[in-house]
């Protein structure tokens, strides 16, 4: 037997002490599990998507927004990291809370993080259309403007979208060993691809870095702190779904070992590579006055400065990370539905629960968000301002699930409640916070909260720009409504099998194995 066989046997009867049986194939190493926390991210993707919203509303000083929330996301994902190495399951997030919270929080948490998976899986296809056109006209087959928020570009966004999408469904189904190594070829591509963009862009400097210390377009007329607010959502939508790495964890060797750091690194490695993409876009930006930089954002600068071969090379770069993206976050919400229906919390759970003996996927699991995206596509057909809403709903919900684990998490710490010593699969150390683990809670708690309440402000200038309708204003707020309505009427009708599946409905769960860590413990007085 080899070594990595028997290191995943004991990984699979550590994953029989939590009350499951190893279903999914071990074929995640530790690039592969930091790939898809990094990839879910995708700082191409989301910063080409999302910087002209940063920059129209917070001018230059946006800059700041973008550290400030990977200050807050980074105390989420120590918090994550610790998880992590307790509690090495799939479904992640739904996991979590159910063994802190109880079975009420984890079923909100992981239905909450289902719905939120899928917007954001429709919400990352949609930014193909942002690169595509740029690199060739013929990539928008819909009328003639690609612009995302005039209708022609809404509607070729949905088909493209539509298009990437049946392509990672498939990836997705047929194998897990693929994904992963598409996964990992794409993370790096994109992390060559941010470094020789920022080298460019940096040698194509039209002013110094000070540019950051400027306010640009923001003066007495606009006011300082609501734009900042506004344009910090361009990095709350960047700075989400490190936590992708632990919804591989069954799929991952050594994953009490390996899947807390790499949800740290894909936060950090992000959060550098964003911030100097951000600082060389606005040093090499032609003009930061002629409003090109807000309504057309990076894919202006890299055209304009880097001229047409290396700008468009450089975007089918970004291309790429686009359908990568997509393909991890569909990756995530398949395992975290797999999770669920395992323990009878979604409706059709039997069959969503199946594992292909053949390709040692959940099939069923993965089309389901593949589906579910798709048709949130295609209600922007027509409607181009529905396209920044369904990016602000998505990452609400994720923020919401977020905080239904570090809350009952901050909860515990509290009432005395810690995560036990124990050991990883190399015989270290489980990572721990420590004495530090209350404080940086308290932070992750104290910014989720502030951010939620800052996601879902309804504000007519960032969900109702070209005045569509008045109920965009409260798109975020109807869209958790009818996630919470749709979310109680699943869970009736599956709480029965729900609890008896799990157990006590109302105690935290906690099945440690005896080598590899523990459960959530009193602390002696």
């Amino acid at each position: 037997m080899s070594v990595s066989t028997s290191v995943d046997a004991v990984s699979a009867d550590d994953l029989e002490s939590f009350g499951y049986h190893q279903q999914l194939s071990r074929r995640v190493g530790t690039y592969a599990s930091f790939a898809a926390g990094f990839s879910f991210v995708s700082i191409l993707t989301t910063v080409f998507q999302l910087f002209g919203l940063g920059f129209s509303f917070g001018g230059t000083a946006f800059f700041w927004t973008w550290p400030a929330v990977l200050a807050g996301q980074l105390m989420v994902a120590l918090c994550f990291a610790e998880l992590a190495a307790h509690y090495p399951i799939s479904g992640a997030i739904y996991q979590w809370s159910r063994r802190l919270g109880g079975a009420v929080v984890g079923w909100a948490a992981g239905w909450t993080m289902v719905i939120a998976q899928i917007i954001t899986v429709a919400a990352a296809a949609i930014a193909l259309q942002v690169v595509l056109p740029a690199v060739w006209s013929g990539f928008q087959v819909v009328g003639n403007d690609p612009s995302l928020g005039s209708r022609d570009g809404a509607a070729n966004a949905v088909l493209l979208g539509c298009l990437l999408l049946v392509v990672t469904t498939t990836l997705n189904a047929l194998s897990v060993r693929t994904t992963a190594l598409v996964n990992s070829v794409g993370v790096t591509c994109e992390l060559i691809g941010v470094v020789l963009l920022v080298v460019l862009l940096f040698g194509h400097a039209e002013r110094g870095p000070s540019v950051v210390l400027h306010t640009t377009n923001l003066d007495h007329t606009t006011g300082y702190v609501v734009p900042l607010l506004i344009s910090a959502l361009m990095a709350a939508y960047v700075l989400v779904g490190f936590d992708s790495a632990g919804e591989l964890s069954e799929e991952t060797h050594r994953p009490r070992a390996t899947t807390p750091r790499t949800i740290i690194r894909a936060v950090v490695v992000s959060g550098l590579g964003g911030a100097f993409l951000i600082v060389a876009a606005l040093m090499s930006a032609p003009s930061l006055t002629d409003g090109k930089l807000g309504l057309q954002g990076l894919p202006y600068v890299l055209t304009s400065q880097l001229g047409t071969t290396t700008g468009k090379l450089l975007l089918l770069d970004v291309a790429f990370a686009v359908s990568v993206c997509t393909l991890a976050i569909q990756t995530a919400a398949a395992r975290m539905i797999f999770s669920m229906a395992r323990d009878h919390v979604l409706p059709f759970s039997s069959q969503l629960s199946k594992v292909s003996p053949r390709t040692g996927t959940p099939v069923l699991a993965t089309v389901v968000p593949g589906v579910g995206a798709a048709a949130c596509l295609l209600v922007n057909v027509g409607n181009a301002g529905l396209f920044l809403g369904l990016a602000s709903v998505c990452i609400m919900l994720l923020y919401i699930a977020y905080l239904m684990v570090t809350v009952p998490l901050l909860v515990g710490r509290l009432k005395g409640r810690t995560l036990p010593d124990g050991v990883d699969e190399d015989g270290r150390p489980l990572f721990s916070l420590g004495r530090a683990g209350t404080v940086v809670n308290v932070v992750a708690v104290a910014y989720g909260a502030l951010m939620t309440i800052n996601l879902g402000w309804p504000r007519a200038e960032v969900y109702d720009p070209a005045g569509e309708g008045w109920y965009l204003h409260y798109l975020p707020l109807i869209a958790l409504a009818v996630t919470a309505v749709g979310g109680v009427v699943a869970y009736l009708g599956q709480r029965t099998a729900y609890h008896r599946a799990i157990g006590d409905p109302v105690a935290p769960l906690s099945l440690p194995h005896p080598q590899l860590g523990g459960a959530i413990v009193e602390e002696e007085a």
